[in-house]
């Protein structure tokens, strides 16, 4: 189930998830398999460096405190699962699916989730830099209280994508497509690239002053005096 509500400018909010999990079994297996099935279980303070689950399917899943440095995980899908306090460099997530999924307080560098689909995802605190979301296609997804350092959006779709007091530092959003994207709840707003593609978002009077140097040098306009 998720919430759908519309804000008062005719912004579309997105949906975010509302997770219950049920109860669930501890893992005690080894590592992770390609193409493993995984359902109703909690992992907790596993080491997954440098596994390889690709096409796993993680459902009504609960992964805490687990380490996924270089852990590959391309095409795997994580479904109706909270990821807490992960953390890792050079997690491989390509063209995976996350739909309904909490991901918080999350550290993580250079996670690689081009080509991803993303539906009815939170992710609230952590620090994550360098994300890879190249052609990614987000919908319903809400950044909430996160520091994102040089996220790259290139190629992507966001379609009722919301970023709420968090920090955005460095963001590419070249070709990208905006539909219905709230950035006036950001902390901090940095556009290195694509800043012509945001048409489609919705941004804030102090934000729109932050980013006239951009839009001037975009437009090619020269500011003297």
């Amino acid at each position: 189930m998720a919430r759908r509500a519309v804000g008062g400018t005719g912004v579309k909010r997105a949906r975010r998830p509302e997770l219950r999990l049920p109860a669930l079994e501890r893992y005690e297996g080894g590592g992770l398999e390609p193409d493993g099935d995984y359902d109703g279980l909690e992992f907790r303070d596993a080491d997954f460096t440098g596994q390889d689950g690709a096409g796993a399917r993680f459902m009504d899943c609960a992964l805490t405190g687990c380490a996924l440095d270089g852990a590959r995980l391309p095409r795997a899908r994580v479904l109706d699962s909270v990821l807490a306090g992960v953390r890792g460099v050079g997690t491989e997530l390509a063209e995976a699916t996350l739909r309904d999924v909490e991901l918080t307080d999350a550290r993580l560098g250079g996670t690689q989730l081009h080509g991803a689909a993303l539906e009815r995802v939170l992710v609230r605190g952590g620090k994550i830099d360098f994300l890879n979301l190249r052609s990614a296609r987000l919908k319903d997804v809400v950044f909430e209280g996160c520091v994102l350092v040089e996220p790259d959006f290139g190629g992507a779709r966001l379609e009722r994508v919301e970023f709420v007091d968090c920090a955005l530092k460095g963001v590419d959003l070249t070709g990208a497509t905006l539909t219905d994207v709230d950035l006036r709840g950001a902390a901090s707003l940095e556009i290195a690239r694509g800043v012509d593609r945001l048409s489609g978002a919705v941004i804030s009077a102090a934000q729109l002053l932050d980013l006239a140097p951009v839009l001037a040098g975009e437009l090619g306009i020269r500011v003297e005096g």
